[in-house]
């Protein structure tokens, strides 16, 4: 199905990669220069809330707080009335954060959040997919500190989220065009949902307790090709000027499933004026959508 009516809603600034709402509809998401801001219910109004000094992109409640996973600083706790940084940890099980991506969070404050890879940080997050590495971490933080490694092996771990009985965590692999499924606590590896026609980005739990997953960009072929060729031959691909390498297309999509992967609502096309669709969120019948590269969000209806 292709998209509806949309609402373009401009920032004033780069990059609202994900989108968190509040019970009063209004938007909180992270931008390029490191601002966290809140976007008022009518779109008008746009109030900068925290500076984390890097590049935050998954956001999610956390009691009064904000839990942010920033690319370059870590794991954080952001307080949305004073602007408070707190770090929560920037490295897991001996090994420093290369790319913190995306989180969800239980009942009990325990977090799930990826590491999204061991040798790429966000800066050459493409660098990742050319050269289809499987070296992402879906991790564990306990509300007293621990941490634990809930799966790896990861081909660009990317968006999380809980099953809305917590039976399981689902994590996007970009890189696979797909999303596992981890049982809780027992940590079984299953597909949850496989062969998507696009890159899945963040995934989130919406309101109606579906699964909703965005898909950045189509799947691009001249990225399956550059894939196949020697290690010199990709080296050199990643080397190129960034518009001479495999870029993504402008149609974005999101799709949202049921635990068992069935697929409930599925929407696809091209936005004017918004591309590269990183983030969603649905809340009483509305989805909210962020972007890596624009300075927009994007707002719909879930379909009838």
């Amino acid at each position: 199905m292709r998209f509806g009516e949309v609402t373009v809603v401009q920032v004033n600034g780069d990059g609202p990669e994900d989108v968190l709402v509040d019970g009063e509809g209004r938007v909180y998401t992270g931008l390029v220069d490191g601002r966290i801001i809140r976007i008022g219910d009518d779109g008008r109004r746009i109030e900068v809330v925290a500076d984390t000094g890097g590049r935050p992109l998954g956001i999610e409640f956390y009691g009064d707080d904000l839990l942010v996973c920033d690319a370059r600083a870590g794991l954080l706790l952001v307080n949305p009335v004073d602007g408070a940084v707190r770090v929560l940890a920037t490295e897991a099980l001996g090994k420093p954060f290369v790319f913190c991506n995306n989180a969800a969070v239980a009942a009990d404050g325990t977090i799930f959040f990826t590491d999204s890879t061991e040798r790429f940080g966000i800066d050459n997050w493409r660098d990742d997919l050319i050269e289809s590495e499987q070296g992402g971490r879906l991790l564990r933080r306990t509300p007293d500190g621990e941490m634990s490694l809930v799966a790896d092996g990861l081909e660009f771990a990317n968006g999380v989220a809980l099953a809305p009985d917590e039976s399981f965590v689902a994590v996007a692999e970009t890189g696979a065009c797909r999303v596992r499924r981890v049982s809780l606590p027992g940590g079984a590896v299953t597909d949850l949902v496989t062969g998507l026609p696009g890159f899945p980005d963040n995934i989130s739990t919406g309101s109606d307790g579906l699964i909703w997953i965005t898909q950045a960009s189509p799947k691009v072929p001249a990225l399956d090709l550059v894939r196949k060729l020697p290690a010199p031959v990709r080296l050199a691909v990643r080397r190129l000027p960034r518009w001479l390498q495999p870029s993504p297309g402008r149609e974005v999509g999101v799709l949202a499933v049921a635990a068992d992967g069935t697929v409930v609502h599925e929407l696809r096309g091209e936005i004017e004026g918004f591309h590269m669709l990183t983030g969603v969120r649905e809340r009483d019948g509305k989805l909210y959508c962020g972007s890596l590269e624009d300075r927009t969000i994007a707002i719909t209806a879930v379909p009838s």
